[in-house]
């Protein structure tokens, strides 16, 4: 296993510069996720981690040994790309064991270790089928193999889930992430999807127009995101323009220009980001978080509004509310049956609790 420490690293093609001064130290044995939008600069960064690229400046360090410049296969580290690049007219056996026997290693060691790695990934069975003859899932099992058999000291994966139906992904994370834990190997795991992001990593770094905006565990970078990119890009949330109004000794007071009352917010770091004065702000509330309430009087945060849409998608209810100067609010609540479900054009009271608004910055570009 090894530390990877990105040391300001920056990737220009011609006058695109695809990463900005990365700065990144990955843990020994973390299951660590590059996460953004496509462009953003995740793939480029795992490519000059795994030797394909070589940075325009910056270091590339593995457990404080300077590897910028070294070749992909003078790394020891295993890939699995997007579309397996699997042989097929190879069996299972002949793909997994293409590693070890680029590094002549012996047959009975070979056969050894390739049994060893397909029992780990459930696909024993199958080791003289043709990889033609594999459905995706196991295809992909087998992409696994084939980087784990050599032993790496660093897993990459590149979008290895991205071609696969919905229930497949599911139980393929889970799978990844058995793997990952059984051979505590460090793995970087580049995805789009934040489910996938949320679910397996132990710490993410959010990527947008090649810079890195957050880094944190899941937790963090959805309960405290830095900015509006972060927030809107890691699940769902609400987010108003506000300027800054006024504060009290726990609270302090915004102002949206299209709402009648002012939003409190309760004044700690897990409710208020870094913020410059020159900075533009918006606040952020999570669906979930929001509340359809009977008014009262002394709660704080109250808006009116209407009922303008449900949806219903199996396991929650998602209901959007029209505040009365035409802001849009969406609510989320669990699915507790029919009878709970609001139903279009209903007036109705929300209240945005102070405790789970996040005042962010805009993000900078």
């Amino acid at each position: 296993m090894s530390t990877v420490n990105l040391s300001t690293i920056t990737k220009q093609f011609g006058h695109v510069t695809a990463v900005k001064e990365l700065n990144l130290l990955i843990n020994e044995g973390e299951f660590f996720t590059f996460l953004g939008p496509s462009g953003c600069g995740k793939t480029t960064t795992l490519r000059m981690i795994a030797g394909f690229y070589y940075p325009t400046k910056g270091k590339v360090l593995f457990n404080d040994k300077d590897m910028t410049t070294v070749p992909p296969e003078k790394r020891n580290t295993g890939m699995v790309f997007q579309n397996y690049a699997l042989f097929p007219h190879m069996t299972v056996f002949e793909n997994v064991a293409f590693g070890l026997k680029v590094r002549k290693m012996n047959k009975s060691e070979t056969k050894k270790r390739v049994e060893d790695v397909l029992k780990k990934v459930r696909l024993e069975q199958y080791i003289d089928r043709q990889v033609s003859q594999l459905s995706g899932g196991q295809q992909q099992r087998v992409a696994l193999a084939r980087a784990l058999v050599i032993e790496p000291d660093i897993l990459l994966l590149d979008e290895p889930l991205s071609n696969l139906d919905a229930r497949l992904r599911d139980e393929m994370r889970n799978e990844i992430l058995r793997l990952q834990r059984d051979y505590g190997i460090t793995t970087i795991y580049v995805t789009h999807d934040q489910v996938e992001a949320l679910t397996m990593s132990d710490r993410i770094a959010v990527f947008n127009m090649g810079v890195c905006q957050q880094v944190g565990t899941p937790t963090e970078i959805y309960n405290e995101p830095v900015n509006d990119f972060v927030a809107e890009f890691i699940g769902e949330t609400n987010l108003l323009p506000i300027t800054f109004e006024n504060q009290t000794e726990t609270q302090k007071i915004y102002r949206n220009e299209d709402l009648d009352t002012s939003i409190f917010v309760n004044d700690n770091k897990l409710n208020i980001a870094s913020y410059d004065d020159s900075d533009e702000l918006v606040m952020s509330i999570r669906p979930e978080a929001v509340q359809i309430v009977e008014e009262k009087e002394e709660m704080e945060n109250i808006l009116q509004g209407e009922v303008s849409l449900v949806q219903f998608t199996g396991a929650s209810v998602h209901t959007y509310v029209t505040l009365q100067d035409g802001l849009m609010i969406r609510t989320t609540d669990l699915n507790e049956g029919p009878s709970t479900y609001l139903s279009e054009g209903k007036k109705v009271t929300v209240r945005l609790p102070a405790d789970q608004i996040r005042v962010i910055p805009k993000a900078r570009t």
